[in-house]
């Protein structure tokens, strides 16, 4: 059997490895570490959390990134391992001391017999079989000759817009059409003066977050915060992604001001707030976008983010088992596929090793069911996206909407016990 070759020691490349390792494959795993760090990165150690200490919620009825963590201790995690070993009072979130944590994945990767550690930096796609786990920041020669590779198929900057539950949004609010009434591809939300005014006062007067200094002028030159369109007087959303010209309801009504939203998935079951790429705190972005009429009770299953971030076009490149397409035994794994988070980013480098390691002996892949977390954000990376955009963990991806339950509470609840029955079946299915 093939060596296996894993580039990148983050969570997505180190879960890749730890799962075929354990699977009885020999791997050699790249990193430059400790010979060298990207721009984000300082400790010698793999696994290192940059951004935050938080894994987010350990809920796994009422958020779904408490679920997909459970979903992942099932399928044997390391970074779960790791957590629980390295963990430290949070409430009801999962922080971890991060020295102990990257300690704890650095010495279970390199004490298993069947992983070699390679300090050296890739400079193009190995030979299969491989799994590239490269992470947000991949530059260089392997960036290029990916891109090169992938008909120039990776985006360098993540600006990207806040993402609502459809069942979440106040319809007698918004109505259906496309600007001079053509077509109806479009849910618009409209605004009065005083409305649009009351949002644009928040928007400009919101609390932002902090970017890393490699980033700023990248991004900003790429895409441009709607805070800061905003700041530039109380009318320019007006005259941008907020123009009312064109749009009217059903009764033949205008607006002083409209923000159009676009579906973000072919069930129509989450919206993507169009032209609203922002870089305003999590929390600014509830309460700010809640001041549009038609929001004031949305339930916001992806934050926006603006932030250095390599990933590739993988509707197009990549199948749902993260393998390339038409090169079976060539995988990709982490933010870098368009999943966007610390867990998803691990999640996804068990998924890639668990269907490389099948092919390996013989076997088909196998997807998770997609009504598991796992297996919703294994399918949303491949399915047909002409807007696509790195997406985390949501309920809003277990269609939540057809359970008919209206409770949100009861609903995540039906939806958590769903994903774990099947999650176990998978498990099972898998040993066979």
């Amino acid at each position: 059997m093939p060596r296996v070759k894993v580039v990148g020691a983050g969570l997505a490349g180190c879960e890749a490895a730890y799962t075929l390792a354990n699977a009885g494959i020999e791997v050699e795993l790249f990193d430059i570490k400790p010979n060298g760090f990207t721009p984000a990165h300082t400790d010698k150690n793999f696994g290192e959390l940059v951004c935050s200490n938080s894994l987010k919620s350990n809920d796994i009825y009422g958020n779904a990134c408490g679920l997909l963590k459970e979903e992942m201790r099932i399928l044997g995690s390391l970074t779960m391992e790791a957590a629980e070993h390295a963990k430290v009072p949070a409430g009801g979130a999962l922080a971890v001391n991060r020295q102990l944590f990257a300690e704890y994945i650095t010495d279970k990767i390199k004490s298993n017999k069947n992983i070699k550690v390679v300090c050296g930096e890739a400079e193009q796609i190995p030979s299969a079989p491989c799994i590239i786990a490269t992470g947000p920041l991949t530059s260089g020669a392997l960036a290029a000759d990916i891109s090169q590779k992938l008909g120039g198929g990776l985006h360098f900057y993540d600006a990207s817009a806040p993402i609502v539950a459809a069942e979440s949004i106040d319809m007698s609010r918004a109505f259906v059409g496309g600007r001079y009434g053509r077509g109806d591809d479009y849910l618009n939300c409209p605004m009065t003066k005083d409305e649009y005014r009351a949002f644009w006062s928040a928007l400009i007067s919101a609390e932002r977050a902090q970017l890393h200094s490699f980033e700023k002028g990248e991004i900003f030159e790429g895409c441009m915060p709607i805070e800061v369109m905003a700041a530039r007087g109380e009318d320019t959303l007006r005259f941008g992604p907020f123009k009312p010209v064109g749009l009217r309801d059903g009764e033949g009504n205008s607006y002083y001001a409209v923000l159009q939203l676009r579906k973000e998935n072919l069930e129509g079951s989450a919206y993507n707030l169009v032209g609203c790429q922002t870089n305003l705190k999590f929390g600014e972005q509830k309460r700010v976008f809640s001041l549009i009429p038609a929001l004031r009770h949305a339930e916001f299953l992806r934050y926006g983010v603006m932030h250095r971030n390599t990933y590739i076009n993988s509707p197009m490149y990549l199948n749902a088992d993260f393998s390339l397409k038409g090169e079976p035994l060539i995988c990709f794994a982490g933010q870098m596929t368009g999943v966007e988070g610390y867990v998803e980013s691990a999640a996804s480098g068990i998924l890639a090793a668990i269907h490389l390691a099948r092919k390996l002996f013989g076997k088909a892949a196998c997807l998770p069911p997609q009504n598991t977390v796992c297996g919703a954000l294994s399918r949303y990376i491949a399915a047909e996206n002409k807007d696509f955009q790195p997406m985390n963990a949501n309920f809003g991806l277990l269609g939540g909407a057809s359970t008919g339950i209206r409770d949100k509470k009861e609903r995540y609840k039906f939806l958590a016990e769903r994903a774990l029955k099947q999650i176990r079946e998978y498990k099972e299915l898998l040993c066979q």
